[in-house]
C-alpha cells in the first residue's frame, strides 16, 4: 500500500473569523429563550366593494373635479384668492414642515444600512503618578500623549430591522405628503365657502336693500291716505316702523359682510385689511352634478385621508416587522486603527500604530417580557391604524352620499321655491295696487310684502346653499387630488387596499 500524504491547506484568517461570526450567530440563535409566539392579528383594511354603494352612488358617467376646479364657477377671483392662499398660509407651511421632519427621518433611517466611520485627534497633557501601572520613565513625570484613531462601525441587520426602521418612515412620509395634500384641498374649500358666504350675504343684503324701497313705497301711499282721510296715524306709523326695521337689517349684513372679509383675509394668510381689498363676489351656477364611474375604488386613490391613513397602516406593518426582529442576535462589526504615542518625536513611527477590531454578537434571552410587550404594542397601534383606515373609507363614502343626496334636495325645494317666490311677488303687486286703489287695507298689503320677501330670501339661500354643497362634495371627492400623480399611490410592495398582507 502506498503512503499518500494529504496536504491540507489552511484556512485563511477571514474565513475561520467569518465562519465563527456565523457559527455562533446560530447558535444563540437557536438557543434563545425570548420569542413572540402567540401574538399576532388578523385585522386588515377593509375593501371598497365590502360597502353597499350601488343606490346612494350610483354610476352617472362624470368626471372627478379637476384641481381647477374652481374656474366652473365664471369668477376669476375665486380661483385667484385659493391660489394666493395656498401660497401664503401658515397652515400650509405647517404641513410643509411636518413633510421635512418626515424627510428627515428618513435620511437618519437610511444612514443606519451602511457602516458609520468617525475620526478623532486628541491631545493629552499629564503627570501620571510614580506609584501606579505606568513605568518609569514616564511614571512621575509630566507627559504630552498624541492619538489620531479611525474608526469603523456597521450593523449587519441579519434580520432586516434597520431596513424595516426604513420603510416604516418612507410610509410616515408618504402620510405627510397626503395629509398636505389634505391640508391644501381643505384650505381651498374653505376659502370657496367663505366667498361663496360672501356671496350670499350680498344677495340678502341687496334683497333688504330693496325692500326698504317697497316699504318706502307703501309709507308713501300711506301718507296720501291719511291726508285723504283713508287712513289713520297708526298705519303711518306702522309704515315708518317697518321702513327703520328694514334699514336696519342691511346695517345688519353690512357688519356680516366685514366680518366675513376679515375672515377671508386670515383665510389668505394676511390682515384683515386684504379682506376688504376682496371685489364683491359675481359667482355662477358651476357645472352639473354627475358622479363618476366606479366611484368607490376610485375614491382610495382620490381622496387624501384615504391615502394617508392607508400608509400609516402600511407603517404599522413595518414597525411591527421592526419589533420581531428585536427577538433576534444583532452583529455588529467595528474596527478602528490610528497612532499613539508620548512626545511628538515617535508619534507617526510605525511604533506608535495601534489597531482594534471588535465584532459583538447581542441576544435577548431573559428580559422580563418587555420585547413581548413592545410587540404587543406596535400590534395595537397596527389594529387601531386599520380601524382608523376602516372608518375614514365609510366617513369618506358616506360623506360623498350625503353631499349629492342634499344637492338633489336642493334641486327639488328650488323648483317649489321658485314657484312659491313668482306667486307670492304677483299676490304683493296685486296688494299693492288694491291699497293705492283703496280696496285693501295696509295689514293686508304688509303680509303679502313679507311673504314675497320670504320667499326671495329662500330661493336666493337655497341657491347658495347648494352652491356650498357642491364645493363640499368637490372636496369630498377629493379636490382635484390623485395618488397617482403624487407618487403616493401602492405599488407591488405596498399592495393595493383590501388586498394588503396582513400583520402577521
Amino acid at each position: 500500500m502506498n503512503n499518500m500524504i494529504h496536504h491540507h491547506r489552511p484556512r485563511s484568517r477571514k474565513s475561520a473569523w467569518a465562519a465563527s461570526i456565523t457559527a455562533a450567530v446560530v447558535a444563540i440563535g437557536l438557543s434563545g429563550c425570548v420569542n413572540y409566539a402567540g401574538i399576532k392579528s388578523d385585522q386588515q383594511i377593509a375593501p371598497p366593494e365590502q360597502f353597499e354603494t350601488k343606490t346612494s352612488l350610483p354610476a352617472e358617467g362624470g368626471q372627478w373635479p379637476a384641481m381647477d376646479w374652481a374656474r366652473q364657477f365664471g369668477d376669476p377671483q375665486l380661483p385667484a384668492l385659493i391660489d394666493e392662499a395656498l401660497k401664503g398660509n401658515p397652515t400650509i407651511e405647517q404641513a410643509r414642515a411636518r413633510i421635512e421632519k418626515a424627510t428627515s427621518y428618513v435620511g437618519s433611517a437610511k444612514s443606519t444600512l451602511y457602516p458609520n466611520v468617525t475620526g478623532s485627534y486628541s491631545w493629552t497633557r499629564q503627570r501620571y503618578t510614580a506609584n501606579g501601572i505606568v513605568p518609569p520613565p514616564y511614571g512621575g513625570t509630566w507627559q504630552s500623549e498624541n492619538t489620531l484613531l479611525a474608526g469603523a462601525s456597521w450593523d449587519l441587520d441579519l434580520w432586516g430591522k434597520n431596513r424595516e426602521r426604513l420603510r416604516q418612515a418612507v410610509s410616515q412620509e408618504k402620510v405627510a405628503d397626503a395629509e398636505a395634500e389634505q391640508v391644501r384641498i381643505a384650505l381651498a374649500a374653505s376659502v370657496a365657502s367663505t366667498y361663496n358666504r360672501l356671496a350670499q350675504l350680498y344677495a340678502l343684503r341687496d334683497i333688504q336693500a330693496r325692500e326698504v324701497k317697497n316699504r318706502e313705497e307703501i309709507g308713501h301711499i300711506t301718507d296720501g291716505r291719511v291726508g285723504a282721510g283713508l287712513d289713520t296715524n297708526v298705519e303711518r306709523q306702522t309704515a315708518y316702523g317697518e321702513t327703520a326695521t328694514s334699514r336696519s337689517t342691511v346695517s345688519d349684513f353690512d357688519g356680516q359682510i366685514t366680518t366675513v372679509r376679515y375672515q377671508l383675509g386670515a383665510l389668505l394668510g394676511a390682515g384683515p385689511d386684504r379682506g376688504l381689498a376682496i371685489a364683491n363676489p359675481s359667482l355662477g351656477k358651476g357645472d352639473a352634478v354627475a358622479l363618476p364611474d366606479n366611484l368607490p375604488a376610485d375614491l382610495l386613490s382620490r381622496r387624501p385621508d384615504i391615502v394617508a391613513a392607508y400608509w400609516q397602516v402600511d407603517a404599522a406593518v413595518h414597525d411591527v416587522k421592526e419589533a420581531k426582529a428585536e427577538f433576534f442576535p444583532d452583529v455588529n462589526l467595528s474596527a478602528a486603527a490610528g497612532l499613539d504615542a508620548f512626545g511628538w518625536g515617535r508619534f507617526l513611527t510605525a511604533g506608535s500604530r495601534q489597531f482594534q477590531l471588535a465584532p459583538a454578537i447581542h441576544l435577548p434571552i431573559f428580559d422580563a417580557g418587555a420585547l413581548r410587550a413592545q410587540l404587543k404594542g406596535r400590534y395595537a397601534d397596527f389594529d387601531y391604524d386599520v380601524a382608523t383606515y376602516n372608518q375614514t373609507l365609510i366617513n369618506a363614502l358616506s360623506d360623498v352620499a350625503t353631499q349629492v343626496s342634499q344637492i338633489r334636495s336642493s334641486d327639488r325645494q328650488l323648483v317649489d321655491a321658485r314657484q312659491a317666490l313668482d306667486a307670492q311677488t304677483k299676490a304683493y303687486q296685486l296688494a299693492l295696487v288694491r291699497y293705492r286703489s283703496g280696496l285693501s287695507p295696509q295689514l293686508q298689503v304688509l303680509n303679502a310684502d313679507d311673504n314675497r320677501l320670504a320667499a326671495e330670501t329662500s330661493v336666493i339661500n337655497l341657491e347658495m346653499d347648494r352652491r356650498n354643497l357642491q364645493i363640499g362634495l368637490i372636496k369630498a371627492m377629493g379636490g382635484g387630488f390623485d395618488a397617482a400623480q403624487t407618487g403616493l399611490a401602492a405599488s407591488a410592495e405596498t399592495p393595493i387596499p383590501g388586498t394588503t398582507r396582513t400583520a402577521q
